[in-house]
């Protein structure tokens, strides 16, 4: 019945669609960034100029 074959590609991208949009939002919210903090790597500068 060709009268179906509209409503089959419609769910067909509503499925794929669906999926990309899962996996595209959980590598979104799931990546962590590690963050490096060096508190010995700060260095304070004292520069004491006598005129």
């Amino acid at each position: 019945m060709p009268q179906m074959m509209p409503l089959n590609w419609l769910t067909l991208m509503i499925y794929f669609l669906s999926i990309f949009l899962l996996f595209n939002i959980m590598n979104y919210y799931i990546f962590f960034y590690n963050f490096k903090v060096n508190k010995k790597m700060k260095k304070n500068i004292n520069l004491n100029w006598k005129w």
